[in-house]
């Protein structure tokens, strides 16, 4: 199962059934559980940790040092779940000591080719980047986001869970959950209808949270309008997930139809 052209350091931990193609090299300090493949070239590297059942496509470059002009060889890590796949020319970083030291990528994930994940990014389950997309440090993408391609996503940016992300789009603004992103520089669009039918959301949930959608952006002074939702909107899960996203802590801006 390991071609004879492999590099692989007699430190590295590899599981059982693990596939090593041609030309790839592991360092010392990875570890690769069982079931994972990796096609040729592939280089993993650093303090790195891959869970069961993932797929290296060529030339992809795992736990390299993070592109931080402040990284000076601390140890830090990057940790990847299971189920993912990873695509040619992907790179993902590890973290530093200034963003917490670990980079976490979830399960079932999607990376299309060339797509980044820099240092202290926290990337959720089932998200999907496609060609060419690069993730800035520290981002936090959430659970079965989409981000389509030629997209760029600043760091310390957020996007919450089942948002999807149009091609092209520059996003600057920290997006909501279920939220549906456009532009140069991103603005919302509305909602993603189609991705909330798709899990069998149910239409009174998506009514509401249409209606409560209207509400909250319905001026650009966020905080007076999140004051005087009623009710009604209170037991709807999808409304809540909004209302904490934008309510929590954050770097950026939330994105809005107002965004410039």
């Amino acid at each position: 199962m390991i071609h004879q052209t492999a590099i692989i350091d007699s430190k590295a931990k590899i599981g059982n059934n693990v596939e090593i193609g041609p030309y790839c090299v592991i360092g010392p300090e990875v570890q690769i559980s069982d079931n994972n493949k990796l096609y040729s070239h592939v280089n993993i590297s650093g303090h790195t940790k891959i869970g069961e059942s993932n797929t290296f496509y060529p030339f992809c470059s795992i736990g390299n040092n993070p592109q931080d002009l402040k990284y000076n060889g601390e140890k830090t890590e990057l940790v990847i779940g299971k189920n993912n796949k990873i695509r040619e020319y992907v790179t993902i970083h590890p973290g530093t000591t200034g963003g917490g030291g670990k980079t976490i990528i979830g399960d079932n994930c999607l990376f299309m080719i060339s797509s980044h994940i820099a240092h202290d990014c926290i990337i959720g389950n089932n998200v999907i980047l496609a060609n060419n997309v690069p993730i800035g440090g520290h981002a936090e993408i959430g659970d079965h986001v989409v981000i389509g391609g030629n997209s760029a996503v600043q760091q310390f940016t957020r996007i919450g869970k089942m948002a999807m992300i149009g091609g092209m789009t520059g996003v600057l603004n920290d997006v909501i959950p279920y939220g549906l992103s456009i532009g140069n520089r991103n603005h919302l669009q509305g909602l993603n209808l189609i991705g909330l039918r798709r899990k069998n959301i149910s239409n009174k949930d998506i009514l509401e949270l249409s209606e409560a959608y209207k509400e909250i952006f319905k001026t650009d002074k966020l905080s007076e309008n999140l004051s005087k939702l009623n009710g009604s909107f209170q037991n709807n899960e999808l409304v809540k997930d909004v209302v904490n996203f934008i309510n929590k802590d954050k770097k950026r801006p939330i994105c809005s139809p107002f965004s410039k």
